[in-house]
């Protein structure tokens, strides 16, 4: 049942004294820190964040109650909230006046990471102005109106700040608000409403996210993903909004996947009634003692937990049947290559072997990623190489994200594998790679020669030589050394082998220098000497590289060959079967000695 859940609670939460009548807990949002307060501060402060560094341990005097408290960034200035008009700072300081405003406040919301603030305005509350922080600066933004459900007459406050959150998403600021179900037009249910917040120009509403029922919600963002849990039937759902279903100018979006709650949590039990042994306890899910905070934090004051909400993406694959929106949800997740790279191997040779046409849309849809990183790459570098412009210090290095999913990722993981499956048909496995291959020539990619290698050593594995010949004469698989070199080797299996690989690399415009070269180095000893007599170029050859190359096969027989080869080159040309001093065979001869002894030398011939 595991494999269901895909949200989780964070495996290490920040574990803090849990609330009760003598201990009170505080969230800092910006900090992420939870303060726990004993007795007013008299008995202790202790302040616990995501990391060790940012954890404190204090005590101040006991002045009443604390009804907020919190640090500024970097833990060096503490402020204290005991009434609700005054903040209090222990360590004595001077406060400057930067900025005010006037204006009549319902409530207000802070979003730290973007440092935007949001203050509820006008008697129903539902007018909201953000201003913009930016280096001890304040700028007033547009105003925008949020649409209420039905208006309240006469008018009174109908915009509770429990049902706005603000968040980025995709790199792009939203207010979300939840509209929750009106009797009165029949709807079918609850929605969540984003608002786009620019930094300049109108606050648009953009997105309608349908929750098909109604209760109690709260809000998270993940992994650029909305999660919307419901408390009633305790579960959870999710949204992407570049997944779009587009109604009109909004973006209606339905769940991605069927509605789960988070996957079971246990707790080890602490406090004086823990026993050391005691084995953990389940955790009570979508508690009416939870605290949801932005983006992605959960905490049990009552348990004295914070945790962090995780979406694991290996549940997904049971749960969207269709692959190509499947990949499209996959690919805007942070830790997605492993998972992806799965989806292609099941898509090949599981129980729902894909169709072709499933198999191009997946491959396209990869490629497309592949496509734009590598455009991103090639552009960063021209400008860096034209020299410091103004238009090259816009450039940023493009990141490298898992969504990019490259051809050796594609040969590691998924094809090589693919083509030694047993019980997979080889036309099958042929029309997959070919598949491959035309995606990466549709986004102008070039392909590497392994991967034209695996197409070879398929056909040639299963005897479909006629296949291997055509696809060469009319160059479906692309010449390069490499290949050529394949070629070669399979010329004991398939003759022809030989000729389509001397012709590939003569396309290449290889030198017959180079091509000796690449024989050589693939210990095609007598392959590079067919080729330097079919072009005629045997007489001015060095002998002694030849030499070396079959000294190093460690075959004998083909040393001798090549040895005799080359005393009767001598021979026809100068009359005399020994090497010059010129050619430097001396350590050659030493060894033919000693393997097929003197005699074996060619005798000069005598008139």
């Amino acid at each position: 049942m595991s494999d269901e859940y895909y949200l989780e609670l964070s495996e290490n939460p920040v574990q803090f004294e849990n609330a009760s009548s003598v201990n009170n807990v505080f969230f800092d949002e910006a900090n992420k820190q939870v303060f726990a307060v004993r007795s007013g501060g008299a008995t202790g402060v202790v302040v616990k964040g995501p990391d060790d560094k940012s954890s404190v341990a204090f005590r101040m005097d006991d002045k009443g109650e604390v009804k907020c408290i919190k640090f500024s960034l970097g833990n060096k200035i503490l402020a204290v909230q005991r009434t609700t008009k005054s903040v209090v700072l222990p360590d004595k300081r001077t406060l400057k006046l930067l900025k005010s405003q006037s204006i009549n406040v319902n409530w207000y919301m802070y979003c730290p990471e973007t440092a935007v603030l949001l203050l509820s305005t006008t008697v129903q509350g539902n007018v909201l102005q953000p201003f913009a922080f930016k280096s001890a600066t304040v700028s007033k933004m547009s105003k925008f109106e949020i649409e209420l459900p039905a208006v309240p007459k006469p008018a009174k406050l109908s915009l509770s700040e429990r049902d706005i959150a603000v968040a980025t998403i995709y790199d792009q600021l939203y207010v979300m608000y939840l509209k929750h179900h009106s009797r009165s037009t029949n709807s079918p249910g609850a929605e969540v409403v984003l608002y786009h917040l620019p930094r300049e120009g109108t606050c648009r509403k953009t997105h309608v996210l349908k929750l098909n029922t109604t209760g109690k919600f709260a809000l998270n963002v993940v992994d650029n993903l909305v999660v919307v849990h419901h408390q009633s039937s305790q579960t959870s759902l999710i949204y992407d909004i570049k997944l779009r279903e587009l109604d009109g100018a909004l973006n209606v979006h339905q769940p991605v996947l069927p509605a789960r709650s988070i996957n079971p949590y246990k707790i080890h039990l602490t406090g004086p009634a823990a026993a050391p042994s005691q084995a953990p306890v389940p955790c009570e899910l979508y508690s009416s003692s939870w605290s949801v905070f932005q983006p992605d934090i959960i905490i049990s004051a009552s348990e004295g937990y914070l945790w962090y909400l995780q979406v694991k993406l290996q549940p997904t694959l049971n749960l969207l049947q269709d692959k190509g929106k499947l990949m499209d949800f996959l690919l805007r997740r942070r830790d997605c290559k492993m998972v992806i790279l799965s989806v292609c191997s099941l898509m090949l040779t599981g129980g729902d072997k894909g169709n072709l046409s499933v198999v191009a849309t997946v491959f396209d849809k990869l490629n497309q990623v592949y496509k734009e990183y590598l455009d991103a790459e090639q552009a960063y570098t021209a400008a860096m190489e034209s020299g410091p412009s103004r238009s090259s210090t816009s450039y940023k290095r493009p990141v490298r994200t898992q969504a990019v999913i490259d051809q050796s990722d594609m040969y590691t993981h998924v094809l090589s594998d693919f083509t030694e499956k047993k019980g997979v048909k080889h036309k099958f496995i042929i029309a997959v790679l070919m598949e491959y291959i035309r995606s990466l020539n549709q986004f102008q990619i070039p392909v590497q020669h392994y991967l034209y290698e695996l197409v070879i050593k398929t056909l040639v594995q299963h005897n479909l030589f006629y296949m291997l010949h055509q696809f060469l004469q009319y160059h479906v698989l692309s010449d390069s050394k490499p290949l050529a070199c394949l070629l070669l080797s399979l010329e004991s299996t398939y003759p022809p082998a030989h000729q389509l690989s001397l012709d590939m690399l003569k396309r290449l415009s290889t030198a017959n220098d180079e091509i000796v070269e690449v024989l050589l180095s693939k210990q095609q000893v007598l392959g590079a000497l067919r080729f330097i007599r079919s072009v005629g170029a045997h007489d001015n050859v060095s002998a002694r590289k030849f030499l070396d190359a079959a000294r190093q096969t460690n075959d004998t027989m083909l040393f001798y060959t090549i040895f005799r080869f080359f005393e009767q080159r001598n021979m026809r040309l100068r009359g005399n079967p020994g090497f010059s001093q010129g050619e430097h065979c001396e350590e050659h001869v030493a060894y033919f000695k000693q393997v097929f002894g003197e005699n074996a030398l060619m005798k000069q011939a005598t008139a």
